[in-house]
């Protein structure tokens, strides 16, 4: 490495008639991606003194990339005077000059002044009528939905003049009850002004209203009566309602995941939809921005639905999941692509993206096996669509080259794309979560490469600058580590396989089969006796921190197939790499099971022995010695075989003791932040943020004396270690002044993805609840949501994975399978403030931790005391 550049040798293994080599090292100049190097294999050593053939080093130079990753859910991108923005759901938007570095210009819901809508609930009041604000399951607050960015030159603005970004957004309060409304600006950035609402949905045959609920949904109160009245409608279509009078959407759509599209005759379209009856499409008017509905009722000439008001039904159906549509014309094929998610967005929903085709812009739109994407009945979708993207991981094992524990997404999804004439590259722009991180989610750029039949394949790895450029077939030669996404839209982390280019062009390892390299960089693989057509490609892994050839490629079944190059190594090498990165999560103070790998580096094998299996076992189970007793220590040794070569390593235990039910802490709030038992060190105060800075903390009467007085934009840190093990207990007094969603009281980490929180008003109808977030979401909800400026006792007790919740000493919430979060005594707490969440506003007060679990006698003996 030098000057910053990072560079990347591969082994290749050369034939005599490979390529014939000047002296020394040569360079291939590639365009603006970088400089591959190759060095003479004369000059390479039999490998292993082998006698096999010689080997050669092949050298990629390219600056490596820098990423500032943002939370836009529901990403349309569009680019505007060289710059590139993405707007998303709840009013978030970010802006980037090379698509790796993101900055955030919004503010979210804020109202008066928010960045892009200025009096949110003034300016979108029409749409705000039907749905979307302190409505239903927007129930104290509001529900601005995946927004579609689109530049239009042929706008006409009221004073005459010409050309508009416009966002087309979504308003909704149910899985049906929604409605799409545009707004338009002369300025990216905004700020968007009102302009009308042109799709509703979830409307009735007669008056009723949903739970939480003052709206009306009798379609007198959409904009289908207007529609009638200036004959634009023929009338209601009864076919919208059930025999009962309910919305039909089983074969009509949830208004939402508008996209707008011209196509080659300069018309201008809108897709959009939900599940439900699935993807419609409907035609815009350019200069006015409105729809331009069809009028009556009709089909297709395949004899796909044509909706008098809803439009032409383009994929999906039958309530099954599809959403986020997404078209776009390629002129170098000739084809709309139509882009759709499958699956539920959460972590373990299975969200996954499709892809289909089209020679028309209303359809039919057919997907690589020349399947319809308007699905036939009510059946499993999950066969329809290429699958471009699901979720995987290309796991980091012990011993593997690089650090972290891999890289992979879970439910990526609900894209736009991209398809940049200045650069000539296509790019996939969507959300992704991540494995074992929760719910926290963050945009995602692939790039998207054309096959040799037109058919879009997405890289394996997020954009880092790279360019196709021009492979020899011999830098191929080597293993690869391998992800096939298959169809399924199961939630289950697709891992990855090994396998082998050898130099013959057979493929060895986990699949057998053949690889081809044609034309400059196009992949044609066969594995297991499918025929996958892609491309090879340099691109930066994170993993390594370096260029890795790489490839992606689509069979003719519709599965994506990834691969990445890897190195090649003894076995002696690998055993020596897995014993040197082995380690335990915890070695001391250890109060819970262990995980113990039993499979490191190119299929490892690590298997272990315990001196004490009375304190843990050979499987990590721990058995903590009675109160009282001293610790018990134990010694895990580990074995490690790769083929003949055989490495050990130990690792020294010490397992606590049970403990009993104590006092930990009491924070008591007295004019300062001290321990009043003394155990414990002083909590100081923080900015809006965990770890932040400049916060400030008064105090005021409390429930006994004072209380902590937190003013929105401070909290309280408290010393690391107050919670280890999972038998604890926490009890607290709250008087809110303002109550905001997953704003905490107290806060309890192990990590950033392993936490623990109170909160006033939770994400689970708005509850106050114990919320916890590792590698799913647990929600320990209480049934209310506490008052304003009044006081109330919270406590709850964790017992060995048995979870309950007090709120003013009765139990509200009892419940199995809690997270196991304080596994180490290194873990983070706080008060009032977390790593992501708006401050807490309010006063706390006569803050406890107990060791153990206080009885619900115990714990109504507290929330007694005033």
């Amino acid at each position: 490495m030098g000057n910053g550049r990072m560079t990347l040798y591969i082994t290749i293994l050369f034939a005599v008639t490979a390529i014939t080599f000047g002296a020394g090292v040569i360079y291939l100049n590639q365009g603006q991606g970088g400089n591959i190097q190759s060095q003479d294999p004369e000059s390479h050593e039999d490998k292993n003194g082998s006698g096999e053939p010689a080997s050669a080093t092949v050298q990629y130079e390219a600056d490596p990339p820098v990423f500032t990753n943002v939370s836009v859910h529901d990403p349309s991108i569009i680019k505007a005077d060289g710059v590139y923005y993405i707007f998303g759901t709840h009013i978030e938007a970010a802006r980037s000059e090379d698509l790796m570095s993101w900055m955030r210009f919004t503010n979210g819901y804020r109202t008066p002044g928010n960045a892009l809508y200025g009096d949110l609930s003034a300016n979108l009041a029409e749409s705000f009528a039907w749905a979307g604000e302190d409505d239903a399951d927007s129930k104290g607050g509001y529900a601005v939905w995946a927004p579609e960015i689109f530049w239009n030159e042929h706008y006409v603005h009221e004073d005459g003049t010409k050309g508009a970004y416009m966002l087309y957004y979504s308003v909704s309060s149910t899985y049906i009850r929604s409605a799409i409304g545009f707004a338009v600006s002369r300025e990216i950035e905004g700020p968007y002004e009102y302009v009308d609402t042109i799709v509703y949905s979830g409307f009735t045959e007669h008056e009723a209203y949903d739970a939480n609920s003052d709206v009306n949904k009798v379609w007198t109160n959409t904009n289908i009566p207007k529609l009638i009245e200036s004959g634009q409608l023929s009338g209601v279509n009864e076919a919208w309602f059930t025999s009962n009078g309910a919305y039909n959407n089983r074969l009509y759509p949830n208004a939402i995941d508008a996209n707008l599209f011209y196509d080659t005759d300069g018309r201008l379209w809108m897709s959009y939809g939900s599940w439900s009856g699935g993807i419609f499409l409907l035609e815009i008017d350019p200069v006015t921005g409105r729809a331009i509905y069809p009028g009556e009722d009709g089909e297709t000439e395949d004899g796909r639905m044509i909706d008098r008001y809803f439009g032409t039904k383009i994929a999906g159906g039958y309530t099954k999941s599809g959403e986020g549509p997404y078209i776009v014309y390629d002129d170098e094929t000739g084809y709309y692509y139509l882009y759709m998610t499958y699956g539920w967005l959460g972590a373990d929903g299975g969200y996954n993206m499709r892809l289909f085709r089209s020679e028309r812009p209303d359809g039919p739109y057919l997907d690589i096996q020349g399947q319809h994407a308007v699905l036939p009945g009510s059946v499993d979708n999950a066969p329809y669509g290429n699958k471009l993207m699901g979720n995987f991981i290309f796991e980091r094992l012990p011993g593997d080259p690089g650090s972290g524990s891999g890289i992979g997404y879970a439910s990526p999804g609900h894209n736009s794309v991209l398809i940049d004439q200045e650069l000539g590259k296509r790019f996939l722009v969507f959300h992704t979560r991540f494995p074992n991180r929760g719910e926290m989610h963050e945009v995602r750029v692939h790039q998207l490469f054309m096959n040799k039949d037109g058919w879009p394949v997405a890289a394996p790895y997020r954009y880092a600058g790279e360019t196709l450029e021009e492979i020899e077939e011999d830098w191929l030669v080597g293993s690869y580590k391998i992800i096939n996404h298959g169809k399924d839209n199961l939630a289950v982390l697709k891992k990855p396989e090994r396998i082998r280019f050898e130099a013959d062009g057979t493929i060895t390892g986990a699949a057998s089969g053949t690889w081809q390299k044609t034309d400059r960089w196009y992949a044609t693989i066969t594995l297991n006796g499918v025929t996958y057509e892609g491309v090879y490609v340099w691109q930066w892994d994170p993993v390594t921190s370096n260029y890795v050839l790489a490839f992606t490629a689509v069979s003719d079944e519709g599965m994506t197939l990834w691969g990445s190059m890897v190195p090649e190594r003894s076995d002696e090498e690998v055993a020596a790499a897995v014993e040197q990165e082995l380690k335990l999560e915890q070695t001391v103070n250890v109060v819970a099971d262990l995980t113990l790998p039993e499979v490191g580096s190119e299929g490892a094998v690590i298997s272990w022995t315990s001196s004490n299996p009375e304190a843990v076992t050979d499987k990590g189970v721990v058995t903590r010695p009675p109160a009282g007793s001293e610790a018990a220590k134990a010694t895990l040794t580990a074995t490690i075989r790769k083929g003949d070569a055989v490495r050990t390593k130990s690792f020294e235990i010490t397992v606590l003791p049970e403990i009993k039910v104590g006092l930990k802490a009491h924070y008591a709030f007295e004019g300062n932040l001290e321990d009043s038992t003394g155990q414990q060190a002083a909590g100081r105060p923080t900015g809006d943020r965990i770890d932040n800075t400049g916060g400030e903390i008064t105090y005021a009467e409390g429930v006994i004396g004072q209380a902590a007085v937190f003013d929105g934009q401070s909290g309280v840190r408290l010393p690391n270690g107050l919670i280890l093990g999972d038998e604890y207990t926490v009890s607290l007094w709250i008087q809110p002044k303002d109550l905001t969603l997953f704003t905490t009281t107290f806060f309890g980490a192990r990590d950033s993805n392993n936490w623990v929180s109170i909160v006033p008003m939770g994400p689970a109808g708005d509850q106050t609840m114990v919320w916890s977030g590792s590698s799913r979401w647990y929600d320990a909800a209480t049934g209310l949501t506490v008052d304003t400026d009044e006081w109330t006792h919270l406590a709850f007790s964790v017992e060995e994975g048995t979870v309950r919740v007090y709120v003013d000493g009765e139990e509200k919430f009892s419940g199995t399978d809690f997270p196991d979060i304080f596994t180490t005594s290194s873990a983070s707490f706080s008060l009032g403030v977390n790593w992501w969440d708006p401050p807490y506003q309010g006063l706390i007060d006569e803050l406890r931790i107990y060791d153990g679990v206080l009885s619900a006698e115990e714990i109504a003996e507290l929330s007694a005391i005033q």
